[in-house]
């Protein structure tokens, strides 16, 4: 027997931050009729670009994150604002604004559910190509980032040793190739 949705009895928003909105929402169990609380982080969506320039290397950023404490190694991305007019369109701009690059094209290369768990929006996921300088980065007041550039066969080795850690960035490499292995053709 398939699975059953769970009927939304009451929502509630708990906290509003510029980020997320933390809900309460009560839903009722299709086997048992019980009803519980589960809490959920809802905001915008994000989306993320692997930059790669003719010459094949990746254009990265390295930056301090709060959650753990850590400077990481990434790629571009961020919240779709409501201003774009489609994820891609978020991420040619978050590209820009990142790193001063820009791309001749965008792919799709994905989308994901960051934690269904907990979480209700998606991250996309896409491939920039031929990519080049164009401008200095415009970053953000909070934001501190240094634009770093590897060639394409580093990566696996540097996500192996732990130099990239970002779960949605890891998602996106394995995406961009294993594509490349699926099709055989070169990123």
């Amino acid at each position: 027997m398939p699975l059953k949705e769970w009927p939304l009895v009451t929502s509630e928003t708990l906290l509003s931050l510029r980020v997320f909105e933390l809900r309460r929402n009560r839903c009722r169990s299709p086997r048992t009729g019980a009803e519980h609380d589960f809490f959920v982080l809802s905001g915008r969506d994000w989306c993320n670009t692997v930059p790669l320039t003719d010459d094949g290397e990746v254009v990265l950023i390295r930056q301090f994150r709060h959650g753990t404490r850590e400077t990481t190694l990434e790629i571009p991305g961020g919240i779709i604002d409501p201003g774009d007019a489609s994820p891609a369109e978020a991420a040619r701009r978050e590209l820009l604004e990142e790193t001063g690059c820009e791309a001749n094209i965008i792919e799709s290369i994905g989308v994901v559910a960051p934690n269904p768990a907990i979480q209700s929006n998606a991250c996309y996921s896409f491939v920039a190509r031929g990519v080049k300088q164009v401008a200095e980065p415009k970053l953000d007041a909070a934001e501190d980032i240094e634009v770093v550039r590897l060639p394409l066969h580093e990566i696996p080795r540097r996500i192996a040793a732990g130099e990239v850690r970002h779960a949605l960035v890891i998602v996106a490499f394995t995406w961009l190739l294993g594509l490349r292995t699926a099709v055989g053709t070169g990123a």
